[in-house]
This record gives C-alpha cells, sequence and structure tokens, in this order.
C-alpha cells in the first residue's frame, strides 16, 4: 500500500468525529468543502512559496487540483480579512483567574487571591482585566465572569473569586470555537513530528489507551484523569505564566501561544482506528 492511501485512510478516520459534528450543527457538505477549498488555498500560498513570497494562482491550482479560477476567487477572499481566529472569550477569562490566583499584585502573603476593589491603579479589579483580559471590554468580561458565578461581589463593593478555572458549559458557543483551537493545536503537532524536513525538534505527543477495558470502569477513570489531569495542567498554567513576557516588553522581538492539551478517550465504536 502507498504512503498516500495510508494518508487518505487515516485522514478519513479523523474526519468522522467532525462530520458528526457538523451535521449535528446544520453544517451541509458545500459549506464544509468552501471550508476545505479555503484552507488547501491558505496552505498552498503559505507554505510553498518562494523566498517567503505567496504562492501564485497557477502553482496553488497545481498543487491542490482547483482550477485558476477558484482559486483566484479564495485567495480574494482571504486577501479581503474574511478569514479570521479571534481568541474565545473564554481564553481570557482563563488568563484572568490564573492572573487573580498567580500574580503577586492580588494575592496575599500565602499566595491566596484577594479580594479586589472595583477600581484603583493597582490590586483592583480594573487593574487585573487592564492586566489580563488585553482589549476586550472590561464591563462585558466582568459580568459574563460574574454570570458565570467565577466572581461575585461582597457587600463592601469588592469582588472575590470562586473558582480557579473557567468551565465551559455545554451550550456555550465557546466551547465550538475552542474544539477547532483543541483539534488544531493536536494536528500541528502530529503534522510536524511527521515531517521529514523539520527544522525543529520533534514536540512532545504522546498515548495511554488500552483496547480491553470495561465501560463499568469508566466513571473511576473519568475522576482520575479529571483529578490528575487538572493538577498537571495547574502546574503547567503556573509555568506559563511565570515565563510570560509583560505586556510592553521592547526587548522581546516577537512572542509564540504554547501550551498542553490533555483528553480523555472512550471510544466504544466498533472500529478503534483506520483500517489497515
Amino acid at each position: 500500500m502507498q504512503l498516500k492511501d495510508h494518508v487518505i485512510r487515516s485522514c478519513r478516520y479523523l474526519l468522522l468525529p467532525v462530520v458528526r459534528f457538523l451535521l449535528k450543527n446544520g453544517v451541509t457538505w458545500n459549506e464544509f468543502g468552501e471550508l476545505s477549498k479555503e484552507a488547501y488555498v491558505k496552505v498552498a500560498r503559505e507554505d510553498y512559496g518562494i523566498k517567503g513570497r505567496p504562492t501564485n494562482n497557477s502553482r496553488v491550482a497545481m498543487l491542490t487540483g482547483l482550477s485558476r479560477r477558484e482559486v483566484a476567487r479564495l485567495r480574494d477572499g482571504l486577501l479581503d480579512g474574511k478569514q479570521h481566529d479571534p481568541e474565545p472569550q473564554g481564553n481570557r477569562i482563563s488568563r484572568v483567574l490564573t492572573g487573580w490566583h498567580v500574580d503577586r499584585e492580588f494575592t496575599d502573603d500565602n499566595g491566596q487571591p484577594l479580594d479586589l476593589a472595583p477600581t484603583g491603579a493597582k490590586g483592583s479589579l480594573s487593574s487585573l482585566l487592564r492586566k489580563y483580559a488585553g482589549d476586550l471590554p472590561h464591563g462585558a468580561i466582568r459580568k459574563e465572569m460574574q454570570q458565570r458565578g467565577v466572581i461575585e461581589q461582597l457587600g463592601d463593593g469588592d469582588f472575590r473569586v470562586t473558582r480557579r478555572d473557567f468551565v465551559y458549559s455545554e451550550l456555550d458557543a465557546d466551547i465550538i470555537r475552542q474544539m477547532g483551537i483543541a483539534l488544531h493545536d493536536h494536528a500541528a503537532t502530529l503534522q510536524h513530528n511527521l515531517d521529514p524536513d523539520r527544522r525543529s525538534a520533534r514536540r512532545f505527543e504522546a498515548i495511554a489507551n488500552n483496547e480491553r477495558i470495561t465501560p463499568r470502569a469508566f466513571n473511576a477513570f473519568h475522576k482520575l484523569v479529571e483529578s490528575r489531569g487538572g493538577e498537571f495542567l495547574e502546574d503547567i498554567d503556573l509555568w506559563l505564566t511565570q515565563n510570560e513576557v509583560e505586556p510592553g516588553d521592547d526587548t522581546v522581538a516577537e512572542t509564540i501561544r504554547m501550551g498542553v492539551g490533555v483528553y480523555l478517550i472512550y471510544d466504544d465504536s466498533a472500529q478503534k482506528g483506520p483500517v489497515q
């Protein structure tokens, strides 16, 4: 079997949960097809150019199998800025909560989060939001955090944080955006590791699973992963926060996003992997 055949079979398998998700949310084949064409053109233009310049339409058409007219149409859409990946508001809430728990400006001598006054130049909720909520409207973020029960306002007007982590609800639009981010990040790591021309070291990627587990063990396993995984991610989150570049630090030319993803595997399908 040719390598390309293995690639196609693996792609077919990884698309199954994606298509289930798309159908559940009313996304048709035509809409998905348009998305896939945009992705092909974007990657072909950005990754296969010469001397850092975008690939021309003829070469993109040759690489992707699309017509030059279709490539031009999709390229114009990309250049018009129709494609964008805004940071989910939920990510900003998580950053705010992390800062409240680890930043010395907002914790006491024992490292516990302080109750914060609404406003103030330092050590207040407004200064916390300026530092960690970025350019999102601070009033909207505060209201969102109150509605989700991660902070509460005390009788004296101060705010108290009630939770360490922001957890998405099943009906939250943010978790839909987060799904795309999670799948992208995992796939990007795998793609990097499988690239024979990569210029940097292999990225850590590992899995622990077993195909002979009784379904009755799920609840116990779920609790184990939730507990140990949560502890691990809190340690990682603390390290990332401690190594974060301060806004406005001119000594650093650029920044990147780094992190780790942890997820539980539960596969009760008849097919446990791509057909060999």
